[in-house]
């Protein structure tokens, strides 16, 4: 089998799928898979100039608006650079892990089957971001290239089952959606035994409004207000970094919060902390929730999409309701103040990551994909599967 990964940029962003994808190629790789990772470099801008266009659906009343736009560059852009770097090679299989890579690829590799693996809602996260409106072009045009990916590829995957009924909504059948959680290499997950005097509070993300950091900080202020000492890591960069330090120093936790910046590998420094919390607005998976496990630390998340597949509130870490400073407040400090449960919870996070987010687990199942996919004879021999 000789298969290509395709990713949307370069795996070097912490969480999500640069977590998982380059050690599912090297796990194939083991099996005697040939398998390739390919990706779009930054650098490569408005290169691109072969029309493009969709059988489901016609791009062109929704033309002219910059996200748009920059979104058919951008796949035109991914063509030109698939042709040039790819030129003449051929492939048993492609896996898509973005969307515009799955389109490029089924473009170029018409006879090739494409497996293609929605992680994430580009339309949800400019909703939220306030940079298009629900309901509106930009967000009719993102959701129509649902439906022409369910024509164009072979097998449509994504992570979660909230978020597979998302898909749902814009597609002919969502029963062909397959969830596969991710799964992530134990061995990058490192749990060091330590006693902070002081609750070290971390969060990992991009600085997005989807995030809510802006909710994190207010809990904070309320926890402070309330007598109860923590320092708040903020490891991660985006465009409304300056505005949360802004509100950080407004709430008064300034000199208790850190603005790390982006980290390659925040899994490395995350065993030295001891309560995971981010209450994202919108969440497909949080894969950073499941790595914290991995890293002995108990949760806290909101009650959204992915983020409640793998919290069962008590048992495993807690969970609060979206946009509620106060509910987070009050579970931060339920952690704060009782050391034990905090442990407790953390123990059952780790034994759930270890046993649900198997990366072995991930390789068992696309495997099966893999082989419903392609042509027979081509899948390998069954017998050497990761268990």
């Amino acid at each position: 089998m000789n298969m290509l990964q395709a990713l949307f940029f370069p795996p070097e962003q912490p969480g999500g799928v640069s977590s998982m994808v380059p050690y599912i190629g090297e796990r194939f790789r083991r099996l005697g898979w040939e398998t390739e990772l390919f990706s779009l470099p930054k650098r490569i801008r408005n290169k691109g100039q072969e029309e493009v266009a969709f059988e489901t659906f016609d791009w062109r009343p929704y033309a002219g608006r910059p996200i748009v736009d920059r979104y058919l560059q951008v796949l035109k852009d991914y063509i030109w650079w698939t042709k040039l770097r790819l030129k003449d090679r051929k492939f048993d299989l492609i896996h898509a892990h973005h969307p515009v890579a799955a389109l490029a690829m089924k473009r170029i590799y018409p006879d090739t089957p494409v497996v293609m693996t929605v992680h994430s809602s580009f339309e949800r996260e400019l909703i939220l971001n306030g940079r298009i409106k629900k309901d509106g072009p930009e967000h009719r045009f993102l959701t129509s290239i649902y439906g022409e990916l369910e024509h164009k590829t072979d097998r449509l995957l994504t992570v979660s089952a909230s978020f597979a009924v998302y898909l749902g909504a814009y597609l002919n059948d969502p029963g062909r959606v397959v969830v596969i959680p991710n799964g992530y290499d134990e061995r990058r997950f490192k749990p060091i035994s330590h006693e902070n005097e002081v609750a070290q509070l971390v969060t990992v993300c991009r600085l997005v409004p989807a995030k809510g950091i802006d909710l994190l900080l207010k809990a904070c202020a309320e926890l402070q207000r309330r007598g109860r000492k923590f320092v708040l890591h903020i490891i991660g960069d985006g465009p409304i970094r300056s505005e949360l330090e802004a509100l950080s120093q407004q709430l008064g936790i300034y000199e208790d919060t850190i603005f790390y910046g982006y980290m390659l590998h925040p899994e490395e420094l995350m065993p030295f902390f001891d309560i995971f919390v981010l209450p994202s607005r919108a969440e497909s998976f949080g894969s950073v929730f499941a790595e914290a496990a991995l890293c002995l630390l108990s949760l806290v998340g909101t009650d959204v999409g992915g983020i409640a597949e793998q919290i069962e509130n008590g048992v495993n870490g807690l969970l609060v309701p979206e946009e509620n400073p106060e509910a987070l407040a009050e579970a931060l400090e339920q952690l704060i103040i009782d050391p034990q449960y905090r442990y407790e919870l953390a123990r059952a996070a780790w034994n759930k990551a270890k046993k649900t987010y198997s990366l072995s687990r991930v390789i068992a199942e696309l495997k099966k994909v893999y082989a419903e996919t392609v042509p027979p004879g081509l899948e390998g021999d069954p017998a050497r599967a990761e268990t």
